[in-house]
């Protein structure tokens, strides 16, 4: 694991109270080509309530076959569909017989309503039966508003974060413009996986082929960030909206998840440093990061002190921050806003929801003004985003809500919970 941390400004005055943002920049190692990749172990939880018949169905079903087609016959695969109950269609299990396993998919049909919870609960038991110490991963294809069941968002959060901790990684598909965004994306958070976005089959078939390719290429397992932060200092800020836990005095545990072969992640921190009396090196933080290694299963912790040069004011005073943690900074500040036009979108605020847009392109633009020449062409390319976005929701007008809502919510989770991911591996189909 490569590991680098950037501090904002490196000297602080002395004896003066102080603000040091921390960028801490990680990227995965790479595969090892002789070596056999560990077992995969990937439940699917398929939607099939009434919203879902016709293209949308099918469209699932097809993209469903072509990841059976892709997977090992050793590889452990199982579906379960819900609509107002759940139904085990294939049990989780080795691939041996994928033709029998392909028949059991096609004759998925929809039915009535929709109990997500019932199907995600009966998909945690399949998988957590036959996946070993490498965990699995449970994707959840979901088109609309749950109706029954479990629906208040923070039990089901709760439900999810308690599966990460058995090493269950899951991840959310909302399909079409009608599913419970905020519900989708809370699930994905607190299971530490993704939140994906499809307005239609051949989207969704694209963002299940994506989420087997991280599966496959899995290299680094339960990733997580502990802040342990020296007396009087105060951690005022995680910028990434990620599961983070005060796990005991001065110590943060912050869940990253699970890595595929040379990802890039950021994350991005704010410490309230106090006034220090004595010149010269002071550490104010160290970050631990602990994971397992795959395919090996070997736990590794790695540490990494926080260090800032106390000078006098008067060599503080001419200190220019690091440009790319102030970029960084402005990215995440321009994040939050879209997140926040999302919500706005979501509740019917329409006017509300393409001002916030509006402001979340102007932060964008003043992160790209201070960024170094290296990081400008992924600034510009999330500008474009933002401003596609923008540009539909004029031309469509108010009836747009929905999916402007959607695309915000799904860019916001790449921007801030993944960010620094690079575009996903290329897949046997792009080829």
């Amino acid at each position: 694991m490569k590991i680098n941390a950037l501090l904002d400004v490196n000297v602080v005055a002395h004896e003066s109270e102080d603000e040091v943002a921390v960028l801490l920049e990680l990227e995965a190692p790479a595969a090892i080509s002789e070596v056999t990749r560990s077992q995969a172990s990937l439940q699917v939880v398929l939607d099939r309530s009434g919203s879902m018949t016709g293209v949308p169905l099918e469209g699932a079903k097809k993209a469903l076959i072509a990841l059976v087609r892709r997977l090992e016959p050793s590889d452990n695969f199982g579906l379960v569909t819900f609509d107002d109950s759940a139904q085990i269609v294939v049990p989780a299990g080795p691939l041996t017989d994928k033709e029998s396993v392909i028949h059991l998919i096609e004759g998925v049909h929809s039915g009535g309503s929709t109990d997500l919870s019932a199907g995600y609960l009966r998909g945690l038991r399949e998988i957590r039966r036959v996946a070993g110490d490498t965990g699995g991963t449970v994707l959840v294809v979901s088109d609309g508003h749950v109706n029954a069941g479990i629906r208040n968002v923070d039990e089901f959060a709760s439900i999810t974060a308690k599966a990460y901790g058995d090493r269950i990684v899951t991840s959310t598909l909302g399909y079409g413009q009608g599913y419970d965004e905020t519900l989708l994306s809370a699930i994905s958070r607190s299971g530490s996986g993704n939140h994906i976005f499809a307005d239609n089959p051949d989207a969704a078939g694209a963002a299940i082929a994506g989420e087997v390719d991280g599966l496959l290429n899995k290299v680094v397992q339960a990733l997580s960030l502990t802040v342990k932060f020296e007396p009087a200092v105060e951690f005022l800020r995680l910028y990434n909206d990620l599961p983070a836990t005060q796990i005991g005095e001065g110590q943060v545990m912050i869940e990253l998840g699970d890595l595929y072969a040379q990802e890039g992640r950021k994350v991005l921190l704010k410490f309230k440093v106090p006034a220090i009396a004595s010149l010269g090196l002071a550490r104010i933080a160290t970050l631990e990061l602990a994971y397992v290694e795959l395919p090996g299963l070997v736990e590794q912790v790695a540490s990494l002190p926080i260090t800032v040069n106390v000078v006098p004011g008067d060599e503080a005073a001419g200190r220019i921050p690091h440009p790319t943690v102030h970029s960084e900074v402005l990215f995440q500040e321009a994040q939050d806003v879209k997140r926040q036009a999302s919500e706005a979108f979501e509740r019917g605020e329409f006017t509300e929801g393409q001002r916030l847009i509006g402001e979340t392109k102007s932060r964008l633009s003043a992160s790209l003004g201070a960024a170094p020449e290296a990081l400008k062409p992924e600034i510009r390319a999330e500008i474009d985003e933002v401003e596609r976005m923008d540009q539909m929701s004029y031309d469509m007008g108010v009836g747009s809500a929905p999916l402007m809502s959607k695309m915000s919510r799904e860019s916001f989770h790449r921007g801030s919970r993944k960010r620094g991911r690079a575009a996903r591996p290329e897949s046997e189909e792009d080829q």
